[in-house]
């Protein structure tokens, strides 16, 4: 039985990102794409084109706000090739605390601040 390693809320919300990893012959990629959920520890993420492989390091970008643009280290732990809408699992693997204090914290109150759409009067 596989044990799940999430702690703490996963929120649903889309922030513009980029990714840089190195492909098999060493040249750089960089992948424009978003956040599908933000996690404590991790995200999952749309990317449109190219996929980094499962186990590679890439370099996150969180670029909601581009005064404060946060870059982390993270790991590819899983891929969803959907041809429609292709994921990446990322675990966090350095830059945590930054993670934590300025995508997480920004994640729940963005999450916070969404009022529910208001009912149709029928």
């Amino acid at each position: 039985m596989q044990q799940d390693r999430r702690h703490g809320a996963r929120y649903v919300v889309s922030f513009p990102i980029s990714v840089k990893w190195k492909d098999e012959n060493g040249g750089e990629i960089v992948e424009e794409g978003l956040t599908e959920n933000v996690g404590p520890a991790g995200s999952l993420i749309y990317l449109p084109r190219k996929l980094p492989t499962v186990g590679a390091k890439v370099d996150l970008t969180v670029t909601e706000n581009l005064d404060d643009e946060v870059t982390v280290t993270a790991q590819v732990i899983r891929l969803e090739r959907n041809a429609a809408h292709p994921q990446v699992a990322l675990d966090i693997t350095d830059g945590m605390r930054i993670w934590k204090k300025k995508v997480w914290q920004l994640a729940a109150e963005t999450v916070a601040g969404i009022k529910p759409d208001e009912l149709d009067d029928w």
